[in-house]
């Protein structure tokens, strides 16, 4: 069985005179992925076939299962059997380092995870908070105090409104089907003005899915945590993309669209620049600007 990113389908179009034609459209491809740890099973999520060692890998980090690739031994996916016989990918058993995870002390986590939520199989309202292994400000730092630490200026106002239309020009999926969620990672340097360097765009059904395939491609090709980047969404910036953020070390995520208020709350809490509304050159940002030049 191909797995496949996109799929063609034949649509009947209809207009507001009662005209109705039809042709081909290319529609997101979506297939479960199913999780093991060890032997055992950890979870089921919708993705868009593609990459999916770099999403398993961010997964893992963003529910604190890893920190790096070092903690995966091994992936394999020769279980994942189509009902005709032949392989269909769409199981992955992870083989984690000695001492990594216990299942018996894991926190309780539900089968599934739909495309649209990454933290939907969450079990308890307590363990949807994981915390980072590269905290972006020091323990000793308070929110309501913010003098008391200077955070380095990463991008220019121009350079983060360029963001989103680079983000784009990465969205091939998107161009053929117009039904998945984009994540680009960006390096910035020493002058926050000069233009960033883009370092890898993933697409998917699940914007949580795009994000953590960039986290994962970040932690094999250039380890954690990731301080002098930038990540750009194409969604809206919720809760669980600024989690992931904060369990990776990048210190500022940029959306085209709003936040929401945990979103925000959070990112002060954890010292990562939430940035939502990125538009046409503009934006707003809500929490530390100070990272802004």
């Amino acid at each position: 069985m191909q797995m496949r990113k996109a799929v063609r389908a034949r649509v009947y179009k209809f207009d507001a005179t009662g005209e109705i034609s039809a042709g081909p459209d290319s529609l997101a491809g979506e297939e479960p992925l199913e999780i093991q740890l060890n032997g055992e099973q950890y979870t089921v999520t919708m993705r868009t076939p593609g990459h999916d060692v770099e999403l398993i890998a961010g997964y893992l980090l963003s529910e604190a299962v890893v920190t790096s690739m070092d903690d995966i031994e091994e992936v394999n996916f020769s279980a994942g059997l189509a009902p005709d016989g032949s392989r269909n990918y769409n199981v992955a058993q992870v083989r984690l380092a000695p001492g990594i995870w216990n299942p018996e002390t894991a926190p309780a986590r539900n089968v599934y995870t739909s495309s649209s939520c990454g933290i939907c199989g969450t079990a308890a309202a307590d363990a949807v908070t994981k915390t980072s292994a590269f905290p972006l400000i020091p323990a000793a730092f308070h929110v309501e105090d913010q003098g008391e630490y200077e955070f380095p200026q990463l991008l220019s106002a121009a350079r983060i409104g360029e963001l989103p239309d680079r983000l784009r020009q990465t969205q091939e999926i998107f161009d053929k089907t117009g039904g998945v969620h984009a994540a680009a990672l960006f390096a910035v340097g020493d002058d926050p003005n000069t233009e960033p360097e883009l370092l890898v765009g993933r697409e998917d059904v699940g914007r949580h899915n795009a994000v953590d395939k960039v986290i994962g491609w970040a932690m094999a090709n250039r380890g954690l945590p990731l301080r002098s980047t930038v990540l750009q969404v194409s969604a809206r910036a919720s809760f669980e993309l600024v989690q992931k953020c904060a369990m990776a070390g990048i210190p500022m995520m940029s959306a085209v669209s709003a936040p929401s208020a945990m979103a925000v709350d959070y990112g002060k809490d954890v010292g990562v620049s939430v940035i939502g509304f990125n538009r046409k050159g503009k934006f707003n940002a809500y929490s530390y600007p100070e990272r802004v030049a």
